[in-house]
């Protein structure tokens, strides 16, 4: 299932960047894409300032946050 696969990119360990959510476990966390994205920074310049992400780890961050949106709408 992609969506598994997609979600598996995102991290948790209390060792890497506070426990937060990060992508492959690298110190590039959830939030730092996501307020790229929301500061209208396209998908090109944000892969070319972090060269070790890949363009399914921006959809990973999308997915989880749009999983992970539905407990802030209860």
């Amino acid at each position: 299932m992609i969506n598994k696969k997609l979600l598996d990119r995102i991290t948790f360990n209390p060792e890497v960047m506070v426990g937060k959510p990060t992508i492959r476990g690298l110190r590039i966390t959830a939030d730092q894409i996501l307020k790229a994205l929301a500061a209208n920074i396209n998908l090109d310049d944000i892969l070319a300032d972090y060269p070790e992400l890949e363009k399914e780890d921006i959809q990973a961050v999308l997915l989880y946050a749009g999983q992970n949106l539905k407990y802030f709408l209860q």
